[in-house]
């Protein structure tokens, strides 16, 4: 099962807001704005995520005003669903991040098979808006907000400076890689011995925002706002960094530093106990 693309497993609050989507977008066609903003009202009534899925909405509604018969529109928006739901592994468009953390973001994106390049740019987006000095109110830090415990673990001198810091931006886009594929790994596991339902990538992603102990205990992403927004918002960003049908720029959040998605919290500084007890 492809990540993102889950049943009952992925919880019904992510499933709802997904098929809603699909729903002024698929059978090849594109809706009217007027029949989009009827979507999104069901979408913030069923679990207040309307602003998380800005980016998304956004490049709906871009390519839903189209001359001639919408057809173009159409198959764009249709392949920003499909980006939405797939496994964020294409490749990164370097053009959308800045340009001395592209290879960062690139290499932290092949350290294992789950986790690609988009899944790490999104992520830096909704962390820190790529703001490398950005220090959170729980002591999260640098462009990937690690908490420290965690950084201490997967940190390394990446960069070469004879310094291993979160405010060095290699140094903690790579440690967010470490980090996202030991969550994966622990997502398998939980999948293969049936301790948890969905895609590898949605459980490391919740893990990585609310703890695999939740995660684990959920038997899944947990049906929270907090976890299936982080998710959602994550995967809201994915079209936008694999340069599928990307707006013009101001049309979705940029990479200005300190610009985040969303109003939730950042990373809980209480990761999972296999991240904490080493980290």
């Amino acid at each position: 099962m492809s990540a993102g693309t889950g049943e009952s497993g992925e919880g019904g609050t992510s499933t709802a807001v997904r098929n809603t989507i699909a729903a002024g977008t698929g059978c090849g066609c594109l809706l009217s704005p007027l029949a989009l903003l009827g979507a999104l009202v069901v979408i913030i009534i069923i679990g207040g995520f309307g602003v998380l899925l800005a980016p998304l909405i956004a490049l709906i509604l871009l390519f839903s005003g189209g001359g001639g018969d919408g057809s173009a529109g159409a198959d764009d928006a249709d392949e920003v669903i499909a980006v939405f739901n797939g496994d964020g592994k294409g490749e990164l468009d370097t053009s959308t991040v800045p340009e001395d953390v592209a290879d960062p973001i690139e290499e932290a994106g092949g350290l294992c098979e789950e986790i690609g390049p988009v899944v790490i740019a999104s992520q830096i987006e909704r962390e820190s808006g790529f703001n490398a000095e950005l220090v959170g109110e729980n002591g999260e830090t640098g462009i990937s907000q690690l908490p420290p415990a965690v950084f201490e673990k997967h940190g390394e001198d990446d960069d070469g400076n004879d310094e291993t810091s979160a405010l060095d931006a290699e140094d903690s886009i790579m440690a967010q890689g470490r980090y996202l594929c030991d969550l994966a790994e622990e997502a398998r596991r939980m999948i293969e011995a049936n301790e948890a339902t969905g895609s590898v990538l949605d459980l490391a992603l919740a893990g990585y925002h609310v703890g695999m102990d939740a995660v684990r205990a959920a038997r899944g992403v947990p049906q929270t706002n907090e976890a299936q927004g982080y998710v959602l918002a994550i995967r809201a960003q994915f079209a936008k960094y694999a340069g599928v049908a990307a707006p013009p720029p101001g049309a979705t959040p940029g990479v200005t530093p300190g610009v985040t998605l969303g109003t939730g919290p950042g990373p809980t500084d209480s990761p999972s106990a296999s991240a904490t007890s080493g980290a």
